[in-house]
């Protein structure tokens, strides 16, 4: 079983002692973050085939706004690797703890749930597995081709972590031929250390620019989580950076706090504010922008992914 750690022993919590301090209050969110999950027929076909498949998705064990809209439309993002992060940033509400090893027959599962609930487009994101040699490259890659194998017609997403860059464990995904490969930069330098220690900003900006060398023809995909402190200098810097390592594809949305071991929120991005970011990211040249309070990575990735033959 994997092994939880004590309540702040895990050195790579940001501060949870600090945090606690500033109590967490979901009343004060403003009107436009208050929603609700729609129990619908396809969110419990959705649930069912997950749990009968025992099977992970960000969508709950991240904690997203999105879950009921997303599963009752019949998407879902699956996460692979387990349900246990070796990181534990700053914004995640994903458990961190010592994992279990890698299943080998959980590619299958995922593939044979994405066969059922009849997906278009599927987007696969993995734990943090710093304690693989190659961080869990390879169950991506074996899950990519069971989706492809089982529903050849479906559209295939992969949200993936850092790989320390290694150049290895990337080129091992990219060779597997996903449509869109996402990586997050989640926030802009300054706050890098404080948000997701065991990441940084410049070995990001590497991945994201190397899979873009690597698979030109594979759109890379990126995003920032505003309302932690960062200024709008900063966001617009970091939205050039992305450019500039051919990122095309980007998504905006605000920090929502998932407990008081976690950063505070600084703010609240208004829609209004949203709607200027993502003006200012097309006239920066990205081709798609998903940009809004709710929004998350995977949100509506197939409408953002529309047409991935689109020049990079």
């Amino acid at each position: 079983m994997s092994q939880q750690p004590a309540r702040g022993d895990d050195q790579r919590v940001a501060r949870p002692v600090e945090n606690r301090r500033t109590p967490h209050a979901r009343e004060e969110r403003p009107d436009w973050l208050k929603v609700r999950v729609r129990v619908t027929p396809e969110f419990e076909r959705l649930t069912k085939i997950v749990k009968e498949r025992e099977l992970h998705t960000v969508c709950s064990s991240a904690s997203c706004p999105n879950l009921g809209e997303c599963w009752s439309r019949g998407t879902a993002t699956f996460m692979i690797g387990g349900n246990t992060c070796t990181r534990r940033c700053g914004f995640c509400d994903v458990a961190t703890g010592r994992p279990d090893e890698l299943d080998p027959f959980e590619p299958g599962r995922v593939a044979q749930a994405v066969k059922e609930l009849g997906l278009r487009f599927a987007v696969v994101t993995c734990v943090a597995r710093d304690d693989l040699p190659d961080g869990g490259a390879g169950q991506m890659a074996q899950t990519i081709r069971a989706i492809r194998a089982k529903c050849p017609g479906t559209g295939i997403e992969v949200l993936i972590a850092d790989y320390k860059g290694d150049e290895a464990a990337l080129t091992t995904v990219l060779g597997a031929g996903p449509d869109v490969l996402n990586h997050n930069l989640e926030t802009v330098p300054r706050l890098q250390r404080r948000v997701r220690a065991a990441a940084s900003h410049e070995r990001s900006l590497f991945v994201l620019r190397r899979a873009g060398e690597l698979r030109p023809e594979i759109p890379t995909k990126s995003g920032l989580i505003l309302g932690m402190g960062e200024r709008e200098d900063e966001i617009e810097r970091t939205l050039v950076d992305l450019r500039e390592a051919g990122v095309g594809l980007l998504t905006l949305g605000q920090y929502l706090r998932p407990s008081d071991d976690h950063l505070p929120v600084d703010r609240w991005v208004t829609p209004d504010e949203f709607d200027r970011w993502a003006d200012r990211a097309r006239a920066l040249g990205f081709r798609e922008v998903a940009s809004g309070p709710l929004v998350r990575s995977s949100y509506h990735a197939d409408a953002l992914a529309a047409d991935p033959a689109t020049d990079r």
